[in-house]
């Protein structure tokens, strides 16, 4: 049984989204999926399969009208995956960061060339970013990665 706390921090949990996401939104998630950017797919590769320090994330999750990148519904961030086509749009980028953040979570956004060029930097600040947002379970996972190192 889930605990209410964990509820409040997760507020795409799978079954608020199956309630709220529309058929169309689905799909064109799914579509994304599958014509991901150079960047996306190399962060996609450090981030799947809970590689990134025990954390679990999904890709192109809907959220309202708006398609995350990428989001760790346990520590509540969202990381976005921004290229050329995002310097024009302001507004929208604004507007869409309103609503993420109203939503709980917390917004973090990389370009295309910061991705493929400083991949090491770019997952640093991931990392800060969770241990910020989960500092119990950063030195849970801390205590546990200690423990399983040959002495």
């Amino acid at each position: 049984m889930k605990s209410a706390e964990a509820d409040m921090t997760c507020p795409l949990s799978h079954e608020r989204e199956r309630v709220g996401v529309r058929a169309d939104a689905k799909a064109h998630a799914r579509e994304l999926r599958t014509r991901t950017t150079e960047a996306e797919a190399l962060l996609w590769q450090q981030l799947r399969g809970r590689r990134f320090q025990g954390f679990k994330f999904r890709r192109q999750r809907p959220l309202g009208p708006y398609i995350l990148d990428f989001v760790c519904l346990e520590a509540g961030l969202v990381i976005e995956v921004d290229g050329w086509q995002h310097s024009d749009q302001h507004a929208y980028d604004q507007k869409r960061t309103e609503l993420i953040k109203s939503q709980g979570l917390i917004v973090i956004r990389f370009w295309n060339h910061e991705v493929m060029n400083e991949t090491p930097a770019v997952l640093e600040k991931i990392w800060q970013t969770l241990q910020a947002l989960t500092p119990t379970l950063s030195r849970q996972r801390e205590r546990g990665q200690d423990n399983q190192e040959p002495s």
